[in-house]
C-alpha cells in the first residue's frame, strides 16, 4: 500500500540525494584523471581498470546486499551502513600512492556502494503508487546523481583538484556521505512491504525463474550496454576533450557538466513519459536520440565548445533509461517479495559485464587506435540498445489499463 504523498516525496528526495553523493564519489576519479594520470604515469588501459575495479566490486556487493535485504527485510539499516562505509572508503582514494593502492581503494568503494541503488528502488516500489513509479524511480536514480555528480561534480572536483590537489579533492568528496547517513537514519522508515523471503512460498524466492525470464534477461542486456556506455563516456570523454580536441581542464569540466545539467531534465522527462506512453516506445526512441552524443562529438572539429555542449546535452537522454531497465520494468514484472533480488541481478550483472569489461577494452582500443575510436563504441552501444528494446514487453500500469 502506498504511503502518504508527503512521505513519498520526502523518501524520493532523500534517496535521490544519497545516490547523488554515491555517484559524486564514483565519478570523481574520472574528472581528476588528467591530474592523476600525469602524477602517477598511468596508461589509458590502467585508467580504464579503475572504472572496471569499482564496477566489479559494486556488482558483487549489489547482488549480495540486495539478496540479503530481501532475506532479512531490513532495508533501512543496510542502506545507512553502506552509506557510512562508502564515505570512509572515499578517503582512501586520496591516500593512494600508486596504481595498485588506488585500484584497491576503488575496489573497496565499490563494495560499500553496490547495494545502495537496489535497496533504494525497492523502498520506492514499496512506498510509491504504481501509476507514479516510473517518475519516482527516475528521480531517485538519475536526478540527484546528475545534479551532484554530473553537473556540479566536474566543476567542483576539477576546481578543488586544480587549487588544492587531486588528493584533497577525494577527501572533500567523502564528507557529504556522513550527513546523508544521518538523514536516512532519522527520516526513512522500514516499509511494511519489506517481508523476509523466508515468509513467502519457496517458488517465489527461487533465482532460476528470474535468470530464465525473457523480460528480465532483456533488461539485463540493455542495462549492461547502458552501464558500458556511461562508464566509457565518463572515463574517456575528459581525455578525448583535453588530448584530442585541445580544450583546457577547466573548459572540459564545464563541457562535462552539460551532461549532468541536461540529465536533470531527463530525470523527469523520460521516466515520466514512460508512465504515460509506455516503457517500450520511450526506451527505443531515447536510445536512437542518444546517437547524437558520440556522433556529434566525433564529427565536429576544433576546440569550439558549442557543438560539443549541444551533442552531449541532447545525447544525455540515454541516462533516462537507467531507472526504466534497471528498476521500473523489473519491479513491475516480478513478485513483490523478489523485487530487491531482481533489481540486484539487473544492476549487478550489468555492472560486472558492462562496467568491468567495457572500460578495460575501451582503454586498450584507445591505446591502439586513438581516443576517437571510443566514440564509435558509444554509437554502437546506442544502436544495439534500441534494437533490443524493440523486444521488450510493456509493463506500464497506465498503458496496460488502457489496453483493457
Amino acid at each position: 500500500m502506498a504511503a502518504n504523498p508527503r512521505y513519498q516525496w520526502l523518501l524520493i528526495a532523500l534517496l535521490s540525494f544519497n545516490f547523488g553523493i554515491v555517484f559524486f564519489d564514483r565519478n570523481a576519479i574520472s574528472f581528476l584523471t588528467p591530474f592523476i594520470q600525469q602524477e602517477l604515469q598511468l596508461s589509458n588501459t590502467q585508467i580504464g581498470l579503475f572504472a572496471s575495479a569499482l564496477a566489479f566490486s559494486w556488482a558483487l556487493a549489489g547482488l549480495f546486499i540486495g539478496w540479503l535485504s530481501d532475506k532479512l527485510g531490513k532495508r533501512k539499516i543496510l542502506l545507512v551502513i553502506s552509506t557510512l562505509v562508502f564515505s570512509l572508503a572515499s578517503l582512501l582514494s586520496g591516500l593512494a600512492g600508486g596504481f595498485l593502492s588506488l585500484l584497491g581503494a576503488r575496489l573497496l568503494m565499490g563494495v560499500s556502494e553496490g547495494g545502495i541503488m537496489p535497496i533504494s528502488q525497492t523502498l520506492i516500489a514499496a512506498e510509491v503508487a504504481p501509476e507514479r513509479r516510473g517518475l519516482a524511480q527516475g528521480i531517485t536514480q538519475i536526478f540527484g546523481a546528475n545534479l551532484l555528480a554530473n553537473f556540479l561534480g566536474p566543476i567542483v572536483i576539477v576546481a578543488i583538484g586544480a587549487s588544492l590537489g587531486w588528493r584533497n579533492a577525494f577527501f572533500v568528496s567523502a564528507l557529504p556521505g556522513f550527513l546523508s547517513a544521518v538523514l536516512l537514519w532519522m527520516l526513512v522508515r522500514e516499509p511494511q512491504a519489506a517481508v523476509a523471503t523466508s515468509e513467502v512460498p519457496r517458488e517465489r524466492s527461487a533465482l532460476l525463474p528470474l535468470l530464465t525470464d525473457r523480460t528480465l534477461l532483456l533488461c539485463i542486456l540493455i542495462a549492461t550496454l547502458l552501464v558500458a556506455f556511461f562508464v566509457v563516456f565518463m572515463t574517456f570523454m575528459p581525455l578525448y576533450l583535453t588530448q584530442v580536441r585541445g580544450v583546457t581542464n577547466q573548459s572540459m569540466s564545464y563541457i562535462m557538466s552539460t551532461f549532468g545539467l541536461a540529465s536533470m531534465v531527463v530525470a523527469f522527462l523520460v521516466p515520466g513519459s514512460s508512465d504515460r506512453f509506455g516503457r517500450k516506445p520511450v526506451v527505443v526512441v531515447t536510445f536512437l536520440i542518444g546517437l547524437v552524443l558520440p556522433l556529434g562529438v566525433l564529427l565536429s572539429s576544433g576546440s569550439d565548445p558549442l557543438p560539443l555542449v549541444l551533442s552531449i546535452a541532447l545525447g544525455c537522454c540515454v541516462s533516462g533509461c537507467f531507472p526504466l531497465v534497471m528498476a521500473t520494468i523489473p519491479s513491475e514484472h516480478v513478485a513483490a517479495a523478489q523485487t530487491a533480488t531482481a533489481l540486484s541481478l539487473t544492476m549487478g550483472i550489468s555492472e560486472v559485464v558492462g562496467g568491468v569489461a567495457a572500460p578495460y577494452f575501451a582503454g586498450g582500443i584507445a591505446d591502439a587506435y586513438g581516443l576517437g575510436a571510443v566514440m564509435w563504441i558509444l554509437a554502437g552501444i546506442c544502436l544495439a540498445c534500441a534494437l533490443l528494446a524493440l523486444m521488450l514487453k510493456e509493463t506500464a500500469p497506465r498503458v496496460l489499463a488502457r489496453r483493457g
